[in-house]
């Protein structure tokens, strides 16, 4: 029983950035889908209003874009120049 015990595993950690949560593998020796593969856009634009994670503030977001991230830096800037507002793009997604 008190082998069982020890060879359960962890139980808590405060170091969860540096281990794969699906594999639990070091992020460096991850055999998981890699972090920068997208899925294949096709080519329609979605815009949508999010809150998610934003402490109650409301962005909106623009994704399905088949663009590199040098054209979606470039689009950004204009939507935010646009818009008046602040943004990011982050992970082929802009978020104003």
């Amino acid at each position: 029983m008190k082998n069982a015990f020890l060879n359960s595993g962890l139980v808590y950690s405060t170091d969860s950035g540096r281990a794969c949560p699906a594999c639990r593998q070091p992020v460096s020796g991850c055999v998981c889908k890699p972090l920068g593969a997208r899925p294949p856009s096709d080519g329609v634009a979605r815009v949508g209003k999010s809150s998610k994670g934003r402490g109650g503030k409301t962005v909106t977001l623009v994704t399905g874009l088949g663009l590199d991230e040098a054209a979606l830096l470039a689009l950004g800037k204009l939507l935010k120049a646009a818009c008046g507002s602040g943004g990011t793009v982050k992970d082929g997604v802009i978020e104003v």
